[in-house]
């Protein structure tokens, strides 16, 4: 498969969600680190009935909505590694998944899941239907959809997945640091924590050299 560019940037989260991958994309892992603390929600929730906008104002937590699916998600700097895997519409058909949203979130998570295996890391791929606890329309990493990667049982990398006609840009999170009090704390419902499950992290040098092990993996693909 045709090498994946790596572009590190920096900057707010509603900045990065707003950008496009264009008609003709080229194969990239854009890796963005936010400048300061961002609840990001996802493109069905609505703000008002989903973020307490004066808890997020107080904490100085910016509201942004991304593009795809799922809960929300609280992006810190320094403790969650966000990158998206920007993939041509031509790679996808070649892979034998473009059209197909659910087989190439599986075809992606097991890139990600060898991109782990080579830095010591275990990992395994959801390939079942979307298993959904009682609060995961409203926390992303309190469910599992398909192609999302655990460790140890444990949800460790979530995965969102937005179309466009020259592609797709799957979005990617996983935390080093692991705060669900935090995050809900910033919401209109009352989430309890002892709820939610538990979630995998890495030890931040390994998060911090997943994208461009994922790159290696894709590159190594058919």
């Amino acid at each position: 498969m045709t090498p994946f560019a790596i572009e590190t940037s920096r900057g707010s989260a509603a900045d990065f969600h707003a950008r496009e991958i264009g008609d003709d994309p080229a194969p990239a892992i854009w890796v963005f680190d936010v400048t300061a603390p961002a609840l990001v929600l996802g493109s069905k929730q609505r703000g008002g009935g989903v973020a307490d906008e004066a808890a997020c104002a107080a904490a100085g937590v910016e509201v942004v909505r991304r593009r795809s699916g799922g809960g929300a998600v609280l992006l810190v700097p320094g403790e969650v590694v966000w990158f998206d895997v920007v993939v041509p519409i031509g790679q996808l058909r070649a892979a034998g998944v473009g059209d197909d949203v659910t087989a190439s979130m599986t075809w992606l998570g097991g890139r990600v899941a060898a991109a782990l295996a080579g830095l010591g890391v275990g990992a395994d791929v959801h390939r079942g239907a979307m298993s959904c606890t009682a609060w995961c329309p409203l926390v992303c990493f309190a469910g599992l959809g398909p192609g999302e990667v655990l460790a140890g049982g444990d949800k460790l990398v979530g995965i969102s997945q937005r179309r466009a006609r020259g592609g797709a840009r799957f979005q990617c999170a996983v935390h080093s640091a692991w705060s669900p009090q935090r995050l809900v704390d910033l919401l209109v419902a009352d989430v309890p924590v002892d709820a939610l499950p538990p979630v995998a992290t890495l030890a931040p040098d390994v998060a911090a050299a997943l994208p461009a092990a994922v790159a290696g993996a894709l590159a190594a693909s058919p």
